[in-house]
């Protein structure tokens, strides 16, 4: 923008044709202004002498002014300010002026201005100061000033410039700024202008109502423009601290959906989607272990407690624990399925399947709550949906998704093959379209013994006996599991030097 030059008369005109590098003969300021394409960030810069501070010694401070009613915007009668307003051309080579206007409006537009009202802008309090001021006409008595203002050449530039140049009259700012995209059309002009009482007036708005994504990316371009006051709240709103994550977010979102949502199975599917679609699979990984961390060691203290319990005490009150323990296993059992669902489904499981291969102690407190019938008339479901756990995690083993080392692979079967037999009868028989989840889990843990080396898989073998029935028809995928072994078995050593 530039200061001093002439102006013509009250109606607005066409401005003249300028190049891109042409300087007005001003003996006041020179102040580059934007091109028709700059971003918004751009459309305010000055130089040092003018940039915003609250501490500037030059500039006074801002203060909210009522005009005299005698005192009118843009009243010729009454003004000793006459301001060119005018878009900057963008390069030299624009087309014709009639054909420039058309395309963005009117170009060039004079108004009559006070300089007692616009003092409270910084920057024309500084402008009109004896130490910029030295040209002026001498009408009667007082001075009339000429300021040139260049705007950028968009089409709304001069439309705000004069609903900024008209609130330095009213200062009726709740009326004026009433929608998102009014104050972010009147900020970047206030902050040019160093009119603090409007800044401050759009930063409230601002702060108070909601934003759309576009509206978002234009306030964080105007951030380094405002003072640390100023933008204090708005930042707070668009950033973090470190101790406000987005993992820790996505830990709390799980953690509500399992335990403290009303509508929990909504809830669980919300989360699912969450994390389907969260953008830093890592992030998403960490914080499917350690919710599954603690979900197992949830179950686990649950289930030690209740096979071991502290008898000491009233007999009634031990059993009103009891009960209660394996309610509190069974929930929890729930949403450790849940977890171990949505960690097979992103292909996060692999520390899951080493976790859920470790638990000797864990299995063994199943195995002696499950021999005990007491659990039939509290929470019948418990031993299914235990193994429909280790069920999950097998098939994703078996099936390549979680490529397991073969230690992992070999200690999930032997941790997890006594408490499938133990369990095995404890649940009546389902009809022949919905299998039991055991004979699922027995045919899951005979393909991973194919995968274990020959000393193993004889090992193991020899505890699955117990998935044989009445009639050997009947399990056809044990039978399957021995012929394999045998048959590698009579593989003869000069056959497999071949290889």
């Amino acid at each position: 923008m530039t200061i001093g030059g002439g102006a013509g008369n009250g109606v607005p005109k066409k401005r003249q044709r300028v190049g891109s590098n042409s300087q007005l003969s001003s003996t006041i300021a020179v102040i580059t202004g934007s091109s028709s394409d700059a971003s918004p960030t751009d459309v305010y810069r000055k130089p040092n002498c003018l940039r915003r501070s609250t501490s500037h010694s030059v500039l006074p401070q801002s203060s909210s002014y009522n005009a005299p009613s005698s005192v009118r915007f843009n009243d010729c009668a009454t003004a000793d300010v006459i301001l060119r307003l005018y878009r900057e051309r963008s390069t030299a080579f624009e087309s014709d002026d009639s054909e420039y206007t058309t395309a963005v409006g009117q170009s060039d537009v004079q108004i009559y201005l006070h300089s007692d009202v616009i003092r409270q802008s910084k920057y024309f309090a500084a402008v009109l100061s004896d130490r910029w001021q030295k040209d002026s006409d001498d009408v009667g008595s007082g001075k009339i000033y000429r300021l040139n203002l260049g705007v950028p050449a968009t089409a709304c530039s001069i439309n705000n410039h004069w609903e900024v140049l008209q609130l330095l009259y009213t200062n009726d700012f709740s009326n004026t700024i009433t929608s998102v995209s009014i104050a972010l059309s009147l900020l970047p002009v206030a902050l040019e202008l160093l009119f603090e009482d409007c800044v401050r007036a759009c930063v409230r708005f601002l702060e108070v109502v909601p934003w759309s994504e576009e509206e978002e990316k234009s306030v964080l371009s105007l951030m380094p423009f405002l003072g640390e006051e100023d933008s204090k709240e708005l930042l707070a709103r668009v950033s973090h601290s470190d101790n406000d994550t987005p993992e820790e977010m996505l830990q709390g979102l799980i953690l509500a959906a399992m335990h403290n949502h009303p509508n929990m199975a909504f809830a669980k599917a919300f989360v699912a989607k969450l994390l389907r679609d969260f953008s830093s699979r890592e992030s998403a990984r960490r914080v499917l272990d350690r919710a599954f961390e603690t979900s197992l060691k949830v179950v686990k203290e649950l289930l030690e407690e209740y096979s071991n319990p502290d008898l000491r005490g009233d007999h009634n009150e031990t059993e009103a624990i009891q009960r209660l323990n394996l309610h509190k296993a069974m929930t929890n059992a729930r949403h450790l399925l849940w977890l171990i669902e949505r960690m097979i489904e992103l292909r996060m499981a692999d520390k899951a399947v080493k976790d859920w291969s470790d638990q000797a102690s864990f299995t063994a407190d199943l195995q002696r709550t499950f021999r005990d019938d007491a659990w039939r008339n509290i929470v019948p479901g418990l031993p299914a949906l235990v193994l429909r756990c280790t069920l999950k995690l097998a098939n994703a083993v078996t099936s390549g998704s979680i490529l397991a080392a073969r230690q992992v692979r070999m200690k999930l079967v032997k941790d997890w093959l006594p408490v499938l037999i133990v369990c095995k009868d404890k649940i009546p028989a389902m009809l022949p379209s919905h299998p039991s989840p055991y004979r699922e889990l027995e045919e899951t843990f005979l393909r991973i013994i194919s995968t274990l080396p020959m000393l193993d898989a004889q090992e193991l073998l020899q505890q699955c006996l117990s998935f044989s029935t009445r009639n050997v028809e009947d399990c056809p995928h044990l039978v399957s599991a021995f012929k394999t072994w045998f048959r590698r078995a009579n593989r003869s050593p000069q056959a497999e030097n071949l290889y």
